[in-house]
């Protein structure tokens, strides 16, 4: 059962729960084969029932100790730009769609999901153009990130946040 799972990490980011599990994201998300969004909503308000979202099998829970098995299910990860979540979806080698919170002031986030997007690691949007993206996505034109390269990691960092 193809499967998205989405994760705000230990924060709240309820317009994107209540983005992605609107009629027209899971309508967008059956179109592209999609059968099962698994929810990790964090310490947000919203905690949508198991019957929300009549186009698609939907589950939701706030925090495990880990994520690590939800991902490793995923055919899609749709995650917060929080570099510790960007890090384990890409680490599992699982496609990566960051919708990035644009009501954050500073927002370092952008900066974070914009580098990973034009070394084509992943794909970004914001709640207002996640429908969108759902849509017309290439998942196709993503490249592995590479595993295990602390100095490449670091040299990354620097470079995403204008260090270097």
């Amino acid at each position: 059962m193809k499967t998205v799972f989405v994760t705000v990490g230990t924060t709240s980011f309820d317009e994107l729960i209540e983005s992605i599990t609107s009629s027209e994201a899971t309508q967008a998300l059956k179109a592209r084969g999609y059968e099962r969004l698994v929810l990790q909503v964090g310490r947000g308000s919203v905690l949508p029932a198991a019957d929300s979202c009549p186009h698609i099998r939907l589950e939701a829970f706030r925090f495990k100790n880990s994520i690590a098995e939800d991902i490793s299910q995923a055919d899609l990860v749709i995650s917060h730009a929080g570099a510790g979540s960007c890090l384990e979806a890409l680490g599992a080698g699982k496609s990566l769609l960051v919708v990035v919170n644009d009501k954050l002031m500073d927002n370092h986030q952008l900066e974070l999901a914009r580098q990973l997007h034009i070394d084509s690691h992943l794909l970004y949007c914001t709640c207002s153009t996640l429908t969108e993206t759902l849509r017309t996505m290439d998942l196709s034109v993503l490249q592995p990130f590479p595993p295990g390269q602390p100095k490449k990691f670091a040299d990354f960092m620097d470079k995403a946040l204008g260090i270097k």
